[in-house]
């Protein structure tokens, strides 16, 4: 863990400073909605909320949660948002704040509502970015559960335009870790613990100290019903995940989606209970050889049916973990 840090440190100082102060501002698609980037009370921790449903025109890309803390020493920033407009308008905001380096950017997972961003501050900022292990699974070249690299791009590029177009691409991490590591910066402490695979393959959790803040990513999902659709989601360790993320204790919660919370535990149990009633309703329906479609259209969803993206994302999560279950009973 320490070699990754004095690595770490290293290559950010080697890194030239970008050419940001010579060059005319940036050819990113202006934003109609900009974003409101609010601040954990007493802290200099700031955070941008997303839209609680699905990346489309409608809501420029912009669904997903992202922060940054200051420190005397420098900047560390938290996921990046869906479209390198969004980056951007991050990225200005953190300079109408500080005038500190922005040092490390930490990838909650490689999805592309949280990564596309990157590429703002790859372009204008020498920060080094961090993700989990499996994050280099994400790329144009390679096949995931999740998704190809290539083809979200092109989906965005479509869905998304003209805040994703041609000239996005996807940028890849300067370091990646395996379970645990641990930044010292500006008198705080940054725990970057891995989560996954839970909601993806390289869920990371970032807890920062002595504020006692979590920046959670797509583990915790607030008021929102979570993404689920993949190979890669594993409820079980999902579950496992959240209790860990109980057991930081945290002051206040940040999470991937949906509403921050100094109710933290409230927060965390709203993912954990939808995960819980949705398996409770699939084990019944597996154990009884009952088959997906009655299973689903049997099952009482009064509870969640009026969350954001309930509609976009609740049958294909009961039908994963449909799958989920089944499969343990063949490992039996």
């Amino acid at each position: 863990m320490k070699k990754l840090l004095r690595v770490t440190v290293l290559a950010w100082a080697m890194l030239p400073l970008p050419l940001l102060a010579q060059s005319k501002a940036p050819d990113y698609a202006p934003l109609t909605r900009p974003i409101t980037v609010d601040q954990v009370p007493g802290k200099d921790i700031f955070y941008s909320i997303g839209s609680p449903g699905i990346p489309g025109k409608e809501n420029e890309g912009n669904t997903s949660n992202a922060g940054y803390v200051v420190t005397p020493e420098g900047v560390v920033v938290f996921d990046v948002l869906g479209t390198p407009s969004l980056g951007w308008a991050l990225l200005q905001d953190i300079r109408k704040r500080t005038d500190k380096d922005i040092r490390y950017i930490v990838a909650s997972h490689y999805h592309a509502d949280h990564i596309y961003g990157l590429q703002a501050f790859r372009d204008h900022s020498r920060a080094v970015i961090i993700a989990q292990d499996h994050s280099g699974d994400y790329s144009e070249n390679k096949e995931t559960a999740d998704e190809r690299a290539e083809v979200r791009l092109e989906q965005r590029r479509e869905a998304l335009a003209p805040w994703v177009d041609e000239h996005t691409r996807v940028i890849p991490p300067d370091m990646t870790f395996a379970d645990k590591v641990t930044i010292a910066l500006g008198g705080k402490r940054f725990s970057l613990i891995s989560a996954g695979p839970a909601h993806s393959s390289s869920d990371i959790m970032m807890m920062v100290e002595p504020d006692g803040v979590l920046f959670a990513g797509d583990i915790v999902q607030n008021g929102r019903i979570p993404f689920m659709n993949s190979d890669d989601v594993s409820t079980t360790h999902w579950l496992q995940g959240l209790d860990e993320v109980l057991a930081l204790n945290p002051k206040y919660i940040i999470p991937g989606h949906g509403s921050p919370s100094a109710a933290a535990k409230e927060a965390i149990a709203f993912t954990r209970d939808y995960i819980l009633y949705v398996r409770k309703a699939m084990s019944e329906a597996v154990a009884n050889w009952v088959d997906f479609d009655t299973a689903y259209n049997q099952t009482d969803w009064s509870k969640y049916k009026d969350y954001p993206a309930f509609e976009s994302n609740n049958r294909g999560n009961a039908y994963r973990i449909f799958l989920e279950l089944e499969a343990s009973q063949f490992k039996k």
